[in-house]
């Protein structure tokens, strides 16, 4: 495979777009699984999603230019699944099943293109926003967190010659080489790539993905971006996320009715998939809420992601909800995700070993660790935390409480009102960085 020059492609540039966002199978695959569902059970369903920079030191709209913004927003909507690409969506295996994807579906999406956007500048931040029918405006969640850390990336490295970007890169190699060297201590652990939504660009996610395909070796299960599992030859991974609960919970009719949305949707998902596909995300409105409530049928699926509570933390509470059920935690799964590095991949992993079967899905932290590889000091390579998320379903705002509180998103009035049914006891602040 002929390898690109990074240094020198993003130094030689001079063309007038070089898109970011170059193909729809650039995401991240339980966008592709929840839309399947959203289409099949939801399709009148609106969902707006929104921008929000939790790093609010950082002013994006003054970092990025809003000309080019914009045309890598427009070039993402020109976009449609290749032939080869949906091909390969109906032909190919995923998680032991063949066909995944229906016929019906399959069709639809070979037709679908970005919806529109509204884009706005306001102190400092970008004002970005997808309005329209859930099974569209979920499909931009990817692509626009991709386009503005990319092109946060570019800005900051814009006015450096050949020799400090050769320096740069070539830091930022040995830097993921040496955790990789880490890692291949332990030869047992398995480690996927979940870094899509924050990478510092396309090219150096697909590096990053490379040498963890040829430094850690079967080690490496696969990609959460379903590009480079095709092109790369390996497992596109990932279930689902919080939008499904936050959706569901949003079109409620009663306090009732909401407790109970978490759970409903999951059996909307256990319509449609089975097997490794049954992972539970369980901590939207708060990992204790969750179990607490869980009917006992939760106990049957493969396994949990716990997303915002610490590693460990997080991981005995879920064994502790197994014990109490009377399953063996070794016959489980726990995929670890929440701002994962090796020194949080290696605790865990020690902690955990033997007693239940472990995963983990390492996103900013591989694949967007630039921070003081510059030869000179350059705040604007650190990654930032970025999301973007379902704000508001057929008018009715949209909540995430999140086990930290400073993860939570929506109306202060709305999120005062989840707390209230769901409660808020076992949630603990911690500082977001990624």
């Amino acid at each position: 495979m002929i390898k690109t020059d990074i240094a020198r492609r993003v130094y030689n540039h001079t063309w007038k777009l070089d898109p970011i966002i170059r193909s729809l199978l650039d995401t991240d695959f339980y966008k592709l699984l929840m839309l399947q569902m959203i289409r099949g059970v939801y399709p009148d369903v609106d969902a707006t999603f929104t921008l929000i920079n939790r790093t609010k030191s950082v002013r994006l709209a003054d970092e990025i230019d809003e000309g080019e913004l914009r045309a890598q927003l427009d070039h993402a909507r020109s976009l449609r699944f290749s032939k080869k690409e949906m091909i390969w969506l109906g032909g190919n295996t995923f998680y032991g099943k063949s066909q995944i994807f229906r016929h019906d579906f399959l069709r639809w999406l070979a037709d679908f293109r970005l919806p529109e956007y509204e884009l706005t500048r306001k102190d400092g931040q970008f004002e970005l926003t997808f309005h329209g029918r859930w099974h569209d405006t979920t499909m931009w969640e990817i692509p626009a967190l991709a386009i503005i850390n990319e092109l946060r990336s570019r800005a900051a490295l814009k006015s450096m010659g050949r020799f400090a970007l050769d320096v740069t890169y070539a830091r930022a190699k040995a830097r993921v080489w040496g955790k990789v060297e880490r890692l291949r201590a332990y030869p047992d652990l398995r480690i996927s790539d979940f870094g899509t939504r924050r990478r510092h660009s396309h090219l150096w996610q697909r590096w990053c993905v490379e040498a963890l395909k040829e430094g850690i070796g079967p080690s490496f299960t696969g990609t959460s971006n379903v590009l480079l599992a095709m092109d790369t030859d390996l497992e596109a991974l990932g279930t689902n996320a919080h939008e499904l609960p936050m959706v569901l919970a949003a079109m409620a009719n009663s306090d009732a009715e909401l407790k109970t949305a978490p759970y409903r949707v999951l059996q909307d998902w256990q319509s449609y998939y089975g097997g490794n596909l049954l992972i539970v995300l369980p901590d939207a409105f708060g990992t204790e809420s969750f179990l607490r409530g869980a009917p006992d049928w939760v106990g049957q699926w493969t396994g949990f992601r716990p997303d915002s509570a610490p590693a460990i933390e997080g991981g005995e509470r879920i064994i502790r909800w197994w014990e109490e059920h009377g399953i063996d935690p070794k016959e489980r799964l726990i995929i670890f995700s929440d701002g994962l590095d090796v020194d949080t991949i290696e605790r865990a992993y020690l902690h955990f070993n033997g007693r239940v079967r472990m995963a983990f899905g390492w996103g900013t932290n591989l694949t967007n660790d630039f921070h003081d590889c510059a030869p000179e000091r350059n705040e604007a390579l650190k990654a930032i935390s970025l999301v973007c998320k379902v704000t508001s379903v057929n008018g009715r705002p949209a909540v995430k409480l999140s086990d930290n509180p400073e993860k939570a998103t929506g109306d202060p009035a709305e999120i005062e009102r989840y707390l209230r049914v769901f409660g808020g006891k076992e949630r603990v602040r911690q500082p977001v960085t990624v």
